[in-house]
């Protein structure tokens, strides 16, 4: 199942290249990664599926 998040550059949601699981300073699950199209990095607070 693919993780998607919203590119600020493109102005789209994107399925995320590369996703990274992170965590937050307060313990919560979060997704990083990079758009497909542009290279911008990509940061979805959520656990990826």
């Amino acid at each position: 199942m693919a993780v998607t998040g919203f590119c600020m550059k493109c102005k789209t949601a994107r399925e995320i290249a590369n996703p990274q699981p992170t965590q937050l300073k307060n313990g919560k699950p979060a997704t990083t990664g990079t758009c497909p199209v542009c290279g911008t990095k990509i940061f979805k607070i959520g656990k990826a599926a």
